[in-house]
């Protein structure tokens, strides 16, 4: 993986706890994972802004009493499905 310098400072109590918890060998790659769970975080939030108002309640009417009721059907068509398959190779 190919690496780049950057200057970054901290507030002189962050410094301090990195300094005293993270070994000095591991401080950047420490420092890079979480600035990286922090990116993914800030990208979700984004995609989840973009998102707003896509969902519309009349392109999904199975979903008009909410999720449970349709994810309940799903789970008996799809147990029905196994049990017939079930008996036939059962045969």
């Amino acid at each position: 993986m190919s690496t780049s310098r950057a200057h970054i400072t901290f507030p002189k109590e962050v410094h301090a706890d990195l300094e005293r918890l993270v070994d000095k060998r591991n401080r950047s790659k420490f420092v890079a994972e979480a600035v990286r769970k922090e990116l993914l975080i800030l990208r979700q939030r984004s995609a989840l802004k973009a998102a707003v108002g896509v969902w519309k309640d009349e392109d999904h009417p199975e979903l008009k009493q909410g999720a449970a009721p349709w994810v309940r059907k799903l789970r008996r068509e799809s147990e029905a499905r196994f049990k017939g398959q079930f008996r036939k190779r059962s045969r």
